[in-house]
């Protein structure tokens, strides 16, 4: 009967190049190597290998053995390094980037619940706007929305995401709310964005899609400075919907326009391009998932304004 070991002893033999160097890299003696390598010949009735005193090379059949059982034995070393990375227990630890508005409920809870169910993990979060070189950084995954540039990246969708109109109360008493989307023009509107020059927002609502110019006394490439801006009464404001959900619900802010809202946009989280994911990215991944599924809808999820 074929003996799978005899294989893996040849394929180290045909790498390292010599019986010596194959017997020191396997941990065992050179006369094992030479014997295996002769059991394996006897098995299939060809000789695998040309040695000398001095030399070694493949025969025909044995290059050809080679090429296939090496495949082979790298789809079986896969194999085992997947099911050896499910039964461990996620350890060490991950580096986790997200824009500064993303980092709320969804994603601390996200984060307390993987430290609680993996107690050998740590976790080190980066808030940042700005998208930047993951691996340069030693990010381990990130949390992004809108078009993904074409990277060596790996994404993975979790939902959509989408913003609303808000105001604050007291804006509204001094200005009045708009009733169309092309109203917008004539009101201050808090810019997310580097500048407040040359602003357009898209809206749809009601079977369309409209693209008005807005303008205003406030620009602010950061949500919190934008909500902040919004609830201080300095405009009207396009506001992710689960970051402003609160702020309408203890009354510091109010929906506009109720019927429309920005197109929705892709809700991914991406990480570098590895043939093996570690078990931590794996876990809290998952958990991010389920997290999504359990506590938002569709169009409801956690949203993030840029990176």
């Amino acid at each position: 009967m074929l003996d799978l070991n005899d294989i893996v002893v040849f394929a180290r033999v045909v790498e390292a190049g010599s019986f010596t160097a194959a017997a020191r890299l396997l941990a065992m003696p050179k006369t094992t190597v030479s014997r295996r390598i002769a059991a394996l010949e006897r098995e299939f009735g060809v000789r695998l290998l040309q040695r000398t005193t001095r030399s070694l090379r493949l025969t025909d059949a044995g290059r050809l053995y080679y090429e296939e059982s090496s495949e082979a034995l790298r789809t079986l070393e896969q194999a085992n390094l997947r099911l050896a990375e499910a039964r461990a227990e996620p350890a060490g630890t991950i580096r986790i980037s997200a824009p500064v508005g993303f980092g709320g409920h969804f994603l601390s809870a996200t984060i307390f619940d993987f430290l609680a169910a993996y107690p050998k993990t740590r976790v080190e979060l980066r808030l940042s706007d700005d998208r930047f070189n993951l691996i340069e950084n030693g990010i381990d995954l990130a949390f992004r929305t809108g078009i993904l540039e074409d990277s060596t990246l790996i994404a993975r969708k979790l939902g959509s995401t989408y913003r609303i109109l808000c105001a604050s109360p007291d804006y509204l008493a001094r200005c009045g709310a708009p009733d169309r989307p092309e109203d917008l023009a004539s009101h201050d509107c808090v810019i997310a964005g580097r500048s407040a020059a040359n602003a357009h927002w898209v809206l749809e609502g009601e079977g369309i899609r409209e693209t008005v110019t807005v303008s205003g006394r406030f620009a602010a490439n950061e949500m919190q400075a934008v909500m902040a801006a919004a609830i201080a009464g300095y405009g009207i404001a396009q506001l992710p919907h689960g970051v402003a959900a609160a702020c309408i619900a203890d009354g510091r802010l109010q929906r506009v326009l109720d019927g429309y809202t920005t197109p929705a946009g892709g809700l991914h989280v991406v990480y570098p391009s590895s043939q093996h994911l570690s078990p931590l990215v794996k876990a809290f991944v998952q958990l991010a998932i389920d997290h999504l599924n359990v506590g938002y809808s569709a169009m409801d999820a956690p949203a993030i304004i840029s990176g």
